[in-house]
């Protein structure tokens, strides 16, 4: 078993890459919507 299956992602294969990749690509996807949600917000750009 590695680390990863005993953090939050408590499931069989979550230290997969394809696992990984996805989790990351979301993750990334939402601070990169956050950040232009705000720039549109503060600036009106």
């Amino acid at each position: 078993m590695s680390d990863l299956d005993r953090g939050i992602m408590k499931f069989k294969g979550a230290d997969t890459p394809l696992a990984i990749g996805i989790s990351a690509t979301i993750v990334i996807g939402g601070i990169v919507f956050l950040v232009i949600w705000a720039m549109q917000n503060a600036y009106v750009v």
